[in-house]
């Protein structure tokens, strides 16, 4: 059979699919970004660069991964989409070349008890389909090794309708290797009754300790002094049994008191109901203050802490049992796993060894599978969404990342590169939001946003390589080679805080003195203990029982999409009642939660319409046009601005407008003050948290805290500050962990950053590894010492950064 020749008109003329090499934006205008047009390269390692605020989230993830996500959601049935969010296609005239893009961003883990490290990466589904298959003794399938399976025992009887009607017994049974005691949550809480009541007290003597609990209280005190199941004037420590039960557990009966009916029920379910089952972050600070010391969580006896069932536990390999497997150091897990031989499961060991190799290669061997998800930090579950892509046969994928070096020691960040080098040799896009020198450095392409936050950025100042950003005059190129230099003289500390026998995680009876009045710096590898010693022994109060600690870290801050930065500081009352003021009218009005707000919308700005089987789509309320106030309330100015006008400035702006003139507020240009010197300035006022970075939303909680008063005492921890901050902002930073230490507060603060260590007047090192390689303070002293005795890995580095 003879083959077909080729002409040369066919061989010399280019392939189309060679135009679509680029990924093309035209005219993006998502959030602050001012038509933006810019080419970039497929296959290609592409750093974006910029100021915080700049627009490059807003271009990488708001533009181009949400219009791919949005069209291979299309893709789907309508059945199918009704269970995905509604994704609105991106303000932007052109996109095109698109391929599927996966995000691999910092937000944190779901903090659902029963997710652990292992839960989250399948590992944990082959080591029970391991331990099913080789365990012994034989207890059941893999769902009998699972925590978040319970076993169910049922028996009764079925009516088959076929031909004659017969009735046949049934049984069912599923083996689960849930712990009944916690249900797989590995811990139980209790109640603290000590925190409830002064048991030596009578009722009518005021027994009650719950805030807000008066005695005159018919609904609370009277209640139960009037119930007739238990003397009032009897200290509450001589109730026979039947009373005490009553008291704490009685089942809900109707009572007379004062003459009103009302409902009597246990002490015990009464607390549940009223404090346990609302939000903790939305109680009033005493009330929150209350919850915490009254309810206890404690490791569950029954299980140990390990959420597995007595037969699950007792079913082991080589005399290691899948709780066992699951605590140890997933480095140490793997050497386990690569010691097992049995042919007849050689493809599930070769995916577990593979799975575990790539925690070990990406920097998280420390960690253990029982983890639980919702502790891990933003870059620890950013690099554990990375290892299922590491092994994944897919080419020709767009890879998104946020600032995937953070939390990362410099001795780490190489790592991290070549994982990124990898994705891309394997025929990827790969598209990077960074800050640091070490990753941009190995960037194919930079796009350079700017020149400034917020409504001053949104262009594209750069495109090139790394040696045209150097060289050209933007401020990441300025900034890029800059060095902070070690301090000529360090301060003089004013006393100590004693840290003795500290053994939290993988901490070996750690014993040292952090200074006060003085910025220490507390530094280590990833999984070194850094956090362990700071948050376990400070924060908690047992190192520093006369300091006043305020721990500042980037967890999430609790609140619905209608919270903002105005409301969360404090900020929006003082504007209110400046409004009110000038124009003679309540402050009500100027709230989009109260009196003022648009009826069509409720003051939330956009209509949110259900659409049956499809998810609900939000538009702009048609109204108010996502302003928010009724058109009434827009009316009133102050300095000639309506109130949706002041919530759509920039701190920076903001700050000048209330500073002078008719709407000079002390009060409120105070709190913008505290803003802008956390670097702050380019946030819109009423900017939705749930948009704010990890790092943003750290700084937004410090700024709230400088305004605490506590003198000398006042000691504040603060965890990686520098978390989104670009090279000219670390400086503003460290001015301004100068101006606290200045003003007699001592401040702590974990950091990888070189910069803030140079700056620092005392190091504690921890090291010299990770997990159990690590856990004791390997060096304590001034980073002058450090870069001299260059004896630990931060040493070296800070060495090599400082050119010391």
């Amino acid at each position: 059979m003879s083959k077909a020749k080729r002409t040369d008109t066919q061989s010399s003329a280019p392939r189309a699919a060679a135009s679509h090499d680029l990924i093309r934006v035209h005219g993006a205008r998502v959030n602050n970004l001012k038509d933006v047009s810019v080419e970039i390269p497929k296959r290609q390692l592409t750093v974006f660069t910029g100021v915080s605020g700049s627009g490059k989230s807003s271009l990488v993830f708001d533009t181009i991964a949400a219009e791919s996500q949005r069209l291979i959601n299309e893709t789907y049935s309508a059945f199918v989409q009704g269970f995905m969010p509604t994704l609105a296609r991106p303000e932007v005239d052109v996109l095109e070349g698109l391929t599927t893009a996966i995000s691999v961003d910092q937000q944190r883990m779901g903090a659902d008890p029963r997710s652990t490290v292992g839960t989250a990466t399948d590992a944990n589904a082959m080591l029970r389909i391991l331990f099913s298959r080789l365990g012994t003794p034989h207890i059941g399938p893999p769902s009998a090794y699972s925590f978040n399976t319970a076993s169910v025992r049922a028996s009764g009887a079925i009516t088959v309708e076929r031909g004659n009607k017969k009735t046949v017994k049934a049984t069912f049974n599923r083996t689960g290797g849930m712990c009944t005691r916690c249900e797989g949550r590995g811990k139980v809480s209790d109640i603290d009754l000590t925190q409830l009541y002064d048991d030596s007290k009578s009722l009518t003597d005021g027994a009650f300790t719950i805030p807000g609990w008066k005695s005159d209280s018919q609904w609370t005190v009277q209640v139960y002094a009037q119930s007739g199941f238990v003397d009032p004037d009897k200290p509450i420590r001589e109730y026979t049994k039947k009373e005490l039960q009553d008291f704490l557990y009685g089942e809900p009966v109707k009572v007379k008191v004062n003459g009103v009916n009302l409902t009597y029920e246990g002490l015990i379910p009464k607390i549940q109901k009223s404090f346990l089952s609302k939000d903790k972050e939305a109680m009033q600070p005493h009330i929150r203050a209350f919850v915490e010391r009254a309810v206890t969580f404690t490791t569950c006896p029954e299980c140990e802490g390990t959420r597995l069932s007595e037969g699950a536990r007792s079913s082991k390999i080589k005399r290691i049992s899948i709780a066992d497997a699951c605590a140890m150091e997933i480095r140490d897990l793997a050497e386990w796993v690569r010691g097992l031989k049995e042919p007849s499961l050689a493809p599930l060991l070769t995916a577990l060894q593979g799975t575990l190799d790539s925690f070990v290669e990406i920097g998280l061997g420390y960690l253990a599978l029982d983890r639980p998800a919702g502790t891990l930090s933003g870059g620890e579950a950013q690099r554990v969404k990375m290892i299922r892509h590491l092994g994944s046969s897919l080419t020709d994928v767009t890879y998104v990342f946020d600032e995937p070096t953070i939390g990362l020691h410099p001795h780490d960040i190489q790592r991290m590169n070549d994982l990124l080098l990898r994705l891309r040799d394997k025929g990827n896009t790969v598209l990077v939001v960074e800050h640091k020198p070490e990753t941009i450095v190995i960037a194919d392409h930079v796009v350079d946003l700017g020149p400034g936050a917020g409504t001053a950025g949104g262009t594209v100042c750069f495109e090139g390589t790394v040696d045209g950003l150097r060289g050209s005059d933007t401020i990441t190129g300025r900034h890029f080679d800059d060095r902070a230099s070690l301090k000529e003289t360090v301060r003089t500390p004013k006393g100590t805080l004693e840290i003795r026998g500290a053994t939290a995680n993988n901490l070996r009876k750690v014993d040292v003195d952090i200074p006060l009045g003085v910025l220490t710096v507390v530094t280590g590898v990833a999984g070194s203990g850094k956090s362990s010693l700071v948050h376990g022994s400070l924060a908690n109060g047992s190192a520093a029982p006369d300091a006043e600690v305020v721990s500042v870290d980037q967890s999430p801050i609790r609140g619905s999409r209608r919270s903002n930065p105005a409301t969360y500081t404090g900020l929006l009352d003082p504007i209110r009642k400046a409004f009110a003021k000038v124009n003679g009218v309540k402050p009500a009005l100027f709230s989009a939660n109260s009196d003022g707000a648009c009826p069509a919308c409720n003051g939330a700005g956009v209509i949110y319409t259900d659409l049956g089987m499809m998810a609900g789509v939000a538009t702009p309320c048609e109204d108010c046009e996502g302003k928010r106030f009724q058109p009434s309330v827009l009316d009133y100015h102050l300095g000639g601005r309506d109130i949706s006008e002041v919530l759509a400035m920039s701190v920076t702006e903001a700050e000048e407008f209330f500073g002078s003139g008719e709407a000079h507020t002390p009060a409120a240009h105070r709190i913008l003050g505290r803003l802008a010197d956390v670097g702050l300035g380019y946030l819109s006022l009423g900017q939705p948290l749930t948009t704010l970075s990890g790092g943003e939303r750290q700084r937004l909680k410090l700024a709230t805290h400088m305004s605490e008063k506590g003198g000398d005492r006042l000691v504040y921890v603060l965890d990686e500050p520098t978390t989104g901050l670009h090279l000219a902002d670390v400086e503003q930073l460290l001015g301004l962990l100068d101006r606290l230490v200045d003003a007699g507060k001592s401040v702590i603060v974990v950091e990888h950053h070189q910069a803030v260590m140079a700056h620092a007047d005392w190091i504690i090192d921890l090291g010299p590894g990770a997990g159990h390689d690590g856990g004791k303070v390997v060096f304590e002293g001034t980073p002058a010492d450090l870069v001299a005795a260059r004896s630990t890995l931060t040493g070296e580095h800070l060495a090599a950064y400082v050119g010391g």
